[in-house]
């Protein structure tokens, strides 16, 4: 007997670009509800029937509440933490500046939401952290990106616990490293577009399920080392 598929609520981080952009394209395409955040909203983000949030800037303290005001009576089944910085660095080329930046939004970013919308969060939501295999020790082979690497190492940590918190609440939580996804951020190089890493990332989203939470992905499957 065919069933229909429940209509879900999700609020996306950094919706503007790239991955957001896309992550709330594919999201309305099969049917959701979808609460954009953004600072400032792009051109084509405003062409997507959602409902946009701007002035929300993960890097700040105060988008805790905000998120937690603006959503008032907004059942959320599901978050997706994408808003993210990138700084190429090396050893002799630190700005300390650009570290605690990379931290503020990566790391702390997710946590200052999560905690925010906690009180909105629907029996059985789901909250995925978009991170990098370059925060993964294990496979740190080539060195540098220390800004980079040191937050997404942070916000897979900040994902674990999140995991072990809220499972008594009926909240589950991953980690999904996209792949090497040609956007902005990446200076347009990589191996694939973002259509593809997004359809990864909702069916490792869409598979979640409490045994599991606390897992470290690609968005093609793979499990990752941390």
């Amino acid at each position: 007997m065919y069933r229909q598929r429940r209509v879900l609520t999700t609020v996306v981080s950094g919706a503007n670009r790239g991955l957001g952009l896309e992550i709330c394209r594919q999201l309305r395409e099969r049917g959701d509800t979808v609460v954009a955040l953004c600072r400032e909203p792009s051109d084509e983000l405003q062409a997507l029937d959602v409902r946009i949030e701007t002035d929300i800037d993960v890097s700040q303290d105060r988008c805790e509440h905000e998120v937690q005001k603006r959503l008032e009576g907004t059942g959320v089944d599901l978050l997706i933490h994408n808003a993210g910085v990138l700084r190429k660095d090396t050893l002799d080329s630190l700005d300390f500046n650009d570290l605690r930046l990379q931290f503020e939004v990566n790391a702390l970013g997710p946590l200052r939401l999560t905690r925010g919308l906690l009180p909105r969060f629907n029996q059985g939501a789901r909250i995925g952290i978009i991170t990098s295999r370059m925060g993964s020790i294990a496979d740190n082979t080539s060195g540098g990106y220390y800004g980079y690497r040191m937050s997404k190492a942070a916000v897979n940590m900040a994902g674990v616990s999140l995991a072990r918190d809220l499972h008594s609440r009926g909240i589950w939580a991953a980690l999904i490293h996209p792949g090497f996804v040609r956007t902005e951020m990446t200076g347009h190089q990589g191996s694939m577009d973002p259509p593809e890493a997004v359809t990864g990332i909702l069916e490792r989203l869409d598979a979640l399920r409490s045994e599991t939470s606390g897992g470290f992905w690609h968005s093609n499957g793979e499990s990752l080392p941390w």
